[in-house]
């Protein structure tokens, strides 16, 4: 058990802010400090538990050879973020599903967390253990919403079945009607359409081009005047090694033009067709595809795609009675099985909940709470018509329920229970939850907040105590329960070159004494302060 005392403003929640920013990726705001351009938060874990390992590797993120991990986070002053566990960059979810597995954070928030309902069944399930039946459950359970929900979309459409049918006949034979065929279709027809608008100019000029290159009754045509120049070379392929080479290109290059001459000539012919009429044909088809595409998709591949779900919905309406008849079906099945999974949880929750209502009533009676009565009330969840109500959980409406002063009946606790007493009741439910399957580090943030005298003492020894099965660190004001700690921390606030600057250290015997002294005490510590102070570190160190 390790205490952190100080004075107030020191700086503790600092400490605590920086171990969720770092386990649990929660937002960073202000963790920078002004003028600086990044933070880093960094932690050592060792001694880890056989669980912890197996969790941490499954998640990818296993102790190093040593059996440590370490942990890092360093958050830049832009809003960026690196998370490393073991030097490795990992994802943030990562990080805080690992936190998840090491630490349990505390606070004055937990405690009023306490007061919502809807946390009641979170904290019982934890305590019961019951993972695989409400994973078992949850897969069931949300076959049946799908399930439930088919039926529900085709018994709405069966009733405006006739209608939908020819609605949808309608649309498959528009689109049919019009023989969509390759996805690009539009565009090769804007393409030709353009042609035909300019098939003057396209005449002209492609003409022209024949006539410069390839055959023109009047002129020389480049083809002609390269076979010329072809014919020179090989006179001189005598005189000039060269000669034969630069005539065999000059060749290629007469073939190419020649091509090109002909496949320019080509775009200029006239297949027959009137282009009017050809022209007419070419606007009526993509006004038609136009059509479709507003009604039902921006492309011919989407419209395609409407066709194949319009054809699906319409065979599903043809067989909606079948389809209706073998959904009930399901629903019927899919329920007995919820219902069966759903009982074991129920009975499993009831046998968690009478005894976690004993051992927390056990715990309050230690804490000065020996009046109180706390039990788990368990109730169906029901339909207005009396039937079973499933839930993502099951069936069961958990709600925590205490009596505070003898002869009272049971209550919530949000209506009930003090500030004082939701902080001992939270600390009697961790103790609880840590025996069975808690995290191996415990943090309370002023836990003893509400409490004193004898009763933080007795909060103390609960810690104390909870720490002989897993690391305990708390943050607190008060004397009774800092003088149990195992090892005291200071956290303490300095002025260094005109900014403050937070630390903490580890304070021996007789800075224990003095910092206890300082807690009991005013303005100034006494002789019989220091004297009660030793006193009481005496007695904590017997404490088993």
């Amino acid at each position: 058990m390790t205490a952190l005392t100080g004075e107030t403003g020191a700086g503790k929640s600092i400490i605590i802010d920086a171990l969720g920013t770092l386990l649990f990726a929660r937002s960073p705001r202000g963790m920078i400090r002004t003028g600086a351009d990044k933070a880093a938060v960094s932690a050592l874990f060792s001694d880890l538990s056989p669980s912890e390992c197996a969790a941490l590797e499954e998640l990818g993120c296993p102790p190093d050879e040593n059996g440590e991990l370490y942990m890092c986070r360093t958050i830049t002053a832009d809003g960026r973020s690196t998370a490393k566990i073991n030097n490795k960059t990992v994802p943030l979810s990562m990080m805080r599903e690992a936190g998840a597995h090491l630490v349990d954070i505390h606070g004055q928030n937990d405690s009023a967390a306490l007061l919502s309902k809807q946390n009641h069944l979170t904290i019982l399930d934890e305590y019961a253990g019951v993972d695989a039946s409400s994973s078992e459950y949850a897969g069931i359970y949300k076959k049946l919403c799908e399930t439930r929900e088919q039926f529900a979309s085709l018994t709405e459409a069966a009733r405006e079945k006739n209608m939908l049918v020819d609605i949808l006949k309608y649309k498959i034979a528009e689109i049919d009607a019009a023989k969509l065929s390759a996805p690009d279709e539009e565009e090769r027809l804007e393409a030709l359409k353009a042609k035909l608008k300019n098939r003057e100019r396209i005449s002209k000029n492609a003409s022209l081009v024949y006539r410069a290159l390839a055959s023109s009754e009047r002129g020389a045509t480049a083809s002609y005047l390269i076979e010329r120049a072809c014919m020179a070379l090989a006179q001189l392929s005598d005189v000039i090694p060269e000669a034969e080479e630069y005539s065999k290109q000059l060749e290629s290059y007469r073939l190419e033009i020649v091509d090109i001459a002909e496949r320019v000539s080509q775009c200029a012919e006239d297949d027959g067709e009137d282009p009017e009429k050809k022209l007419d044909a070419i606007e009526s088809r993509l006004n038609q595809i136009s059509k479709l595409r507003a009604k039902y998709g921006a492309t011919i591949e989407e419209i395609k795609a409407y066709r194949a779900d319009a054809a699906r919905r319409l065979s599903d309406l043809e067989e909606s009675d079948i389809k209706i008849s073998e959904l009930t079906a399901l629903t019927a099945r899919l329920e007995e099985e919820a219902a069966e999974s759903a009982a074991v949880l129920t009975e499993k929750r009831k046998a968690a909940a009478e005894k976690l209502a004993a051992e927390v009533m056990d715990a309050l009676a230690f804490l000065d709470m020996p009046k109180v009565r706390f039990a788990v009330d368990m109730r169906r969840l029901t339909e207005q018509n009396g039937g079973a109500r499933y839930s993502p959980r099951g069936v069961d409406d958990v709600e925590f329920m205490i009596a505070t002063n003898p002869g009272e009946p049971l209550g919530p606790m949000a209506k009930i229970a003090s500030g004082g007493e939701l902080s001992r009741i939270m600390l009697a439910l961790k103790s609880s939850l840590n025996a069975v399957s808690g995290a191996q580090t415990l943090i309370f943030d002023e836990i003893d907040t509400g409490v004193s005298g004898s009763t933080a003492r007795k909060v103390g020894i609960k810690m104390k105590r909870l720490s002989r099965g897993a690391q305990v660190l708390c943050v607190t004001h008060s004397a009774q329960i800092a003088s149990l700690a195992d090892t005291h921390l200071l956290v303490e606030k300095h002025e260094v070159g005109g900014r403050s600057e937070t630390s903490v250290r580890e304070l021996d015997g007789a800075g224990r004494e003095a910092e206890i002294a300082r807690i009991i005490g005013g303005i100034s510590v006494t002789d019989s302060q220091r004297a009660a102070a030793r006193e009481m570190i005496a007695e904590g160190g017997n404490i088993k």
